[in-house]
């Protein structure tokens, strides 16, 4: 189920027309991300490519254009390892326009040395989960009243990982000391952020369950991607060399691995076959994540302490 069998048939090819709508890709400018952002222009989206580094970003714009012309890509400004980053791009992003038609909250850290953030929250906790909580946050009017204009289809796509139920351990979320909790592991960190990813999912089908808004996530497939950067920080350059050596032969390309999201974000069934709060496989399979992952108590836990969380720190009121 989670390495391999590509049996959906599911391509770029065929995603459908999508001139009109706007997107956000977060971590747009490399892997599975960028196939994604490509993909979505290439399908005459316009498309916001939220990214931390301006010069990186702006590389992988022009390379797009290069491939397509027509390519409408938009270069937003966010680091997910700084809230106020992440409340800037929000706002940012609702100056310039009136509708959001999809989110794909895809940019991700993996297996980094154990480290606490500026803003007080466990590195791979903050970037992997609550960023994004807060970016979602910002945006749920924009996407709500986008759900209510004609023909919409809006979708928000949580990219999480099979590493959720890997190396796992239980989880709390009651208070923030739980969240940063070192577990002795970088990669059960990895895990509980991936994990959360998940619960997250379940508490935006719970809170938009009247909204047209229809909100899944997934895991990608084992993608030869940047992530490999954590791993060779936490064990050394040897560790990160086998990692990537390894990667090359044994997991699959960014295209692959970004077919999932762009069918979630994108494909006529997700609506016709309400598909909510859904965690899915390679390639668009719908699949059955851990106990935990399913947990709704976990899920109102979580939930609970990301709004108290940002509201104590000041990034939301309500």
């Amino acid at each position: 189920m989670v390495f391999g069998f590509f049996e959906k048939h599911f391509e770029a090819k065929d995603i459908p027309d999508l001139s009109g709508k706007v997107a956000i890709v977060t971590g747009g400018n490399t892997g599975i991300g960028y196939q994604s952002v490509l993909h979505l222009a290439d399908h005459n989206a316009k498309v916001y490519l939220a990214a931390r580094t301006e010069a990186r970003a702006l590389e992988a714009i022009a390379k797009i254009k290069e491939q397509i012309p027509h390519a409408n890509v938009v270069f937003l400004k966010m680091d997910l390892m700084d809230l106020a980053s992440v409340k800037e791009a929000s706002k940012q992003f609702k100056e310039k326009e009136t509708r959001l038609d999809i989110l794909l909250n895809n940019a991700g850290i993996m297996a980094v040395p154990y480290e606490i953030s500026k803003d007080g929250l466990e590195v791979q906790f903050q970037t992997n989960h609550m960023g994004h909580f807060l970016f979602t946050h910002e945006l749920l009017p924009t996407l709500i009243s986008t759900s209510k204009l004609p023909a919409s289809s809006v979708r928000i796509v949580n990219v999480s990982s099979m590493a959720h139920n890997i190396l796992a351990s239980t989880y709390q979320f009651e208070t923030v000391e739980q969240a940063n909790r070192d577990f002795g592991s970088t990669w059960t960190r990895y895990s509980q952020s991936k994990t959360a990813n998940i619960l997250f999912t379940t508490g935006l089908e719970k809170h938009l369950k009247s909204e047209k808004i229809f909100a899944n996530s997934l895991h990608p497939g084992a993608v030869d991607t940047e992530l490999s950067r954590g791993p060779a920080a936490t064990y050394g350059k040897l560790f990160g060399g086998i990692y990537s050596a390894f990667s090359r032969v044994a997991l699959v390309s960014s295209y692959k691995g970004a077919l999932t999201s762009l069918y979630c974000a994108t494909s006529p069934e997700i609506e016709e076959k309400n598909l909510r709060a859904k965690y899915f496989v390679p390639i668009a399979k719908v699949a059955t994540p851990s106990a935990q992952a399913q947990d709704e108590k976990l899920a109102d836990q979580l939930w609970d302490l990301s709004i108290k969380f940002l509201k104590e720190k000041g990034f939301i009121s309500a």
